[in-house]
């Protein structure tokens, strides 16, 4: 995947989870990750403060859901 793409989904989509960023490109989390540090480090996306639940907040869905990522370019 090309980090262009990652932008061009954040142009869309201002904020995403880490479970969405991942399903969407197809992608392993920890795969997703690497590629959000490499724009991180460029300052142009950073970690989103907190993180929403679903409706029922069971946490069973995993710390993927909770995870959220901004882009902040």
């Amino acid at each position: 995947m090309i980090l262009s793409e990652i932008r061009t989904y954040f142009s869309n989509h201002r904020l995403a989870s880490l479970n969405d960023l991942s399903a969407y490109f197809g992608v392993d989390p920890d795969a997703m990750r690497g590629m959000l540090g490499q724009w991180e480090r460029k300052g142009k996306v950073r970690k989103a403060a907190g993180g929403a639940c679903c409706s029922d907040c069971c946490k069973s869905c995993g710390s993927d859901h909770l995870e959220f990522y901004e882009w902040i370019g």
